[in-house]
């Protein structure tokens, strides 16, 4: 599987659901090093810490703690993409989540998704996978609201949970929380969760249609092998891994030496949903963390490392990546400072 990501769809939703919440967006996303145009491009995608990067500088920025906890706002912005049109033509509410939970990967495949059967119903629980960051638990109160809402809206009736349970505390104020699920909530579970009622996952859609469900089968099947079979990103990467050790790359001659013409690598990137600018950047982050870790190296030797002409475009670029500078960073992973002063 490929490196843990989000679609620009669901991205793009998130985006629009801050902006309609007051959230200065275009500050927002040079803050968080996302280039507005990536969120207009059916096939970019992005990474797990990126995305809750954003969560968390919306968050600070709005200074609403509950951010995104509307079922209004889930609903409209709230956006599953070719998945959401395959689960609308299933027959049941129940076989349009057993869907999502083979298809879950299209939407983010930085999210899970799975269903257990219990006595009262089943239960699906959202998870995410890699990055570094905590994910904010705003994303996840977001992301259980669009479930519910998908749900009453590709059912047409008003789907409630019977019980929703969270991994983290019980928030100060929880009366937003209980307003909004309307059902018993556990805080400090096992899991991020929430149980439906069995008579309404086995309810039939109303838009439920063979032959349109087959057609989005097919094209989440192939969207799902894009993201399995990205090997010209995974190519760039090794090649960039030894070029940044040198110098900038540029693009041409990577294209040169895959025996491609810089328009083909350029076309398949994009198939792929990434740049060649994301990359690089992409991959010095990865090496920015193995280098920082390791004490035997000065901060102007990474920044060397990395293809950096300049030292503060190492620190301005872990600003961007970690949210702390590279002394802070490596910090926290025990290398003493004192030590850091020796190397240099």
């Amino acid at each position: 599987m490929s490196r843990p990501t989000s679609s620009s769809t669901w991205v793009r939703g998130v985006v629009d659901m801050f902006a309609a919440e007051g959230v200065d967006v275009p500050t927002l996303l040079a803050e968080a090093g996302i280039e507005a145009a990536s969120l207009d491009d059916p096939d970019a995608r992005h990474s797990i810490d990126d995305v809750s990067r954003l969560w968390e500088l919306a968050v600070a920025r709005s200074g609403n703690p509950t951010l995104g906890l509307s079922r209004e706002l889930a609903h409209t912005y709230g956006k599953l993409g070719v998945v959401g049109h395959e689960m609308m033509a299933c027959p049941t509410l129940l076989s349009a989540l057993q869907r999502l939970e083979r298809s879950m990967n299209v939407v983010s495949n930085a999210a899970t998704f799975a269903l257990e059967e219990d006595a009262a119903g089943w239960w699906f629980e959202l998870g995410h996978r890699g990055g570094e960051r905590p994910v904010p638990r705003q994303r996840v109160e977001f992301g259980m609201l669009t479930m519910l809402g998908f749900c009453s809206w590709v059912t047409g009736r008003d789907v409630r949970a019977r019980g929703v349970e969270f991994v983290y505390p019980e928030p100060p104020d929880a009366s937003r929380h209980a307003d909004v699920y309307a059902c018993p909530l556990r805080f400090g579970a096992g899991a991020n969760r929430a149980l439906l009622a069995r008579a309404d996952l086995e309810r039939p859609l109303p838009c439920r249609d063979p032959g349109m469900a087959a057609l989005h089968a097919r094209l989440v099947d192939d969207a799902l092998e894009r993201l399995e079979t990205a090997s010209t990103s995974a190519d760039v990467r090794r090649l960039l891994g030894t070029l940044l050790r040198h110098a900038e790359p540029r693009r041409r001659d990577v294209a040169a030496a895959l025996h491609l013409s810089d328009r083909t690598l350029q076309r398949r990137l994009r198939a792929e949903g990434t740049s060649f600018l994301q990359l690089v950047d992409a991959t010095r982050r990865e090496m920015a963390q193995e280098y920082l870790r390791k004490s035997r190296h000065s901060l102007q030797r990474v920044a060397e490392m990395l293809g950096f002409d300049d030292p503060s475009n190492l620190h301005r670029a872990c600003r961007r990546w970690f949210g702390e500078t590279p002394g802070d960073y490596r910090a926290r992973f025990g290398v003493a400072r004192a030590r850091e002063r020796r190397a240099g």
